[in-house]
Parts: structure tokens; C-alpha cells; sequence
């Protein structure tokens, strides 16, 4: 495994096992220190899971954990905080303060937001949807709805939303399974006449609302062009909404669709109090505004 710790976006151990999350560039792009702090032009990523079997898998993962701890102090440094004035026990009695916002489980849980649809199509008709995956942050792991064809049967029924997730089409669950998977499935369809959906209904926009009492407390996330790369896992970010793989696209009221990387990071860093950000999956955000062509299924 190469990776930079600060491509690193989550841990843990598991018995003997380490998992580990981490974003890498795509094939053919570069890697350079320069490349990855400047904002200009499209940046293609993707995560890889490590998956490592060891004896000494919790060690391992509490040294990775450390790193992280010293790079964090050497931040506060740099921004002139004293690292001895911010204690462990501070930051715990803040994030234990703090209710889950916009808490997936609640919104799964919720029976108003779980439909079963059926929908009408001609034989040898495609469904006409766009899917993305959901991201490893779900509570459920499985495929969003990101864009209808006009004239397909998807769009024609009036049933779904962009933003949707998917749990299974015709009895098949789509929990879990790779993309590519799902979209065979949606593909092996065209001979059917009636399709079944299980859907859980989910706006395309997700708020996001982060409590940060003090500049010396952590966000617990990192951004790259606008896109949120890595999620300290019980931080005031996740509980606030914060999800890996999102754009953000507006930040206390304010459009950050077109603001340099550096603004939205010098944004943030300085906010305190209540964080009111609007976040949507970055693929989906890409289709929507045209910078992807839609690839219908």
C-alpha cells in the first residue's frame, strides 16, 4: 500500500483484521504535491479498501491513529493554538453534547419514507435512470437515483425522485453490491413489463449543520476542489452530516459552486459557532450541472 496519510479516510480494526479507506488518484493522472493543492482543472478520484490480516492488527491501527493525532498538533500549531490548551476530555464532552443531525438511521427507520413502487414499461424499453453509488458512509450501502431520461418509463411514472436510494428491484436487494453489479440488474430488466422498486426517498441536497464552539476544536474533515475526501469518524462533522464523496455546494447561506479551493478552505477554518452547510453526492452534482454526460440504463 502507497497511500499519503492524508488521503487516508477511515480505520479500524476488526479482530485481526485492519480495514482501511483511503483516495487515490485515477490512471494517467499526476500525483505531485502541487497538483494535489491546486484547484485548477477537473480531479478524479477514487477510494480503495485495504482489507490486511495481522496479530498485531489493533496496534497497527492505534499507530495510525497516532500519526494522525501528531499531524493534527502540528496543524494547531501552524495556526498559532497551543496544542496543550485543547484536551482530549474538552473535545469528547463536546461531541457527547451534541445530537446526531439529519441522522440516517431515523430517516431509514421512518415507514413515510419507504415505498414499494411498481412501475409500467414496454418490453425491450430500457428503465431510463442514471445511478451512482451511495458512498461508504450509508447506513445502507447501495444505489441513488441521479438522473431520469424524460421519456422513460422511470420519469413517466411520477414515482421517483432524483436523490432516491435504491434497496432492491424486483425482490433482488441492491444492499451492498458494487455498482456495476446494480446496473446489470436495471439492465436485465428490458424484457420485463413491470418492475417492482424498493425505494427509501432522499432529497438530492443533504444539510448539514456542524457545532464548532472554538477554532481550537477540529472540524474533522478534509476538502479537495469543493469535495469532502475524509471524515474523522465521531467527530462534530459526521454528526453534523458530514458524508465522504459529497460536494459542497453552499457553506452559511453562501454558493461555493465557483469558489477557489483555497476560499472554501480559508472558509471554513474560520467558522465558528453553528456551520450550516448544503452538501450533495459529487457524481450526482457533476451530471446535474453538465460536466458529465448521463449514461442511461
Amino acid at each position: 500500500m502507497d497511500s499519503a496519510l492524508r488521503s487516508i479516510s477511515y480505520i479500524a480494526d476488526i479482530g485481526s483484521i485492519v480495514v482501511l479507506m483511503a483516495r487515490t488518484r485515477m490512471a494517467g493522472t499526476s500525483c505531485s504535491e502541487a497538483d494535489l493543492s491546486s484547484s485548477e482543472g477537473p480531479r478524479r478520484y477514487r477510494m480503495i479498501c485495504y482489507v490486511f490480516e495481522s496479530e498485531d492488527a489493533q496496534l497497527i491501527a492505534q499507530s495510525i491513529g497516532q500519526a494522525f493525532s501528531v499531524a493534527y498538533r502540528e496543524f494547531l500549531r501552524a495556526n498559532g493554538i497551543n496544542p496543550k490548551d485543547l484536551s482530549q476530555k474538552q473535545y469528547s464532552d463536546i461531541i457527547n453534547s451534541q445530537e446526531m443531525y439529519n441522522d440516517d438511521l431515523v430517516h431509514f427507520s421512518n415507514s413515510d419514507n419507504c415505498k414499494e413502487l411498481e412501475l409500467e414499461k414496454q418490453k425491450g424499453e430500457s428503465l431510463g435512470v442514471v445511478i451512482v453509488e451511495s458512498g461508504w458512509g450509508s447506513i445502507l450501502p447501495t444505489v441513488i437515483l441521479a438522473n431520469m431520461l424524460n421519456s422513460g418509463p422511470a420519469a413517466r411514472s411520477g414515482k421517483l425522485n432524483v436523490g432516491d436510494q435504491i434497496m432492491s428491484i424486483n425482490n433482488t436487494s441492491l444492499v451492498g453490491l458494487p455498482l456495476a453489479s446494480c446496473q446489470g440488474i436495471i439492465k436485465g430488466l428490458k424484457s420485463q413489463v413491470q418492475v417492482k422498486l424498493s425505494i427509501v426517498s432522499c432529497p438530492p441536497v443533504t444539510t448539514v449543520l456542524i457545532k464548532r464552539p472554538d477554532l481550537k476544536f477540529q472540524l474533522g474533515f478534509s476538502v479537495q476542489n469543493g469535495i469532502i475526501c475524509s471524515l474523522m469518524r465521531g467527530g462534530i462533522a459526521e454528526r453534523g452530516g458530514v458524508r465522504v464523496g459529497h460536494r459542497i455546494i453552499e457553506i452559511n447561506g453562501q454558493s461555493v459552486v465557483a469558489m477557489p479551493h483555497e476560499k472554501i478552505v480559508q472558509t471554513l477554518s474560520v467558522s465558528v459557532g453553528e456551520i450550516n452547510m448544503k452538501t450533495m453526492p459529487a457524481v450526482m452534482f457533476r451530471l446535474l450541472t453538465g460536466q458529465e454526460i448521463p449514461v442511461y440504463i
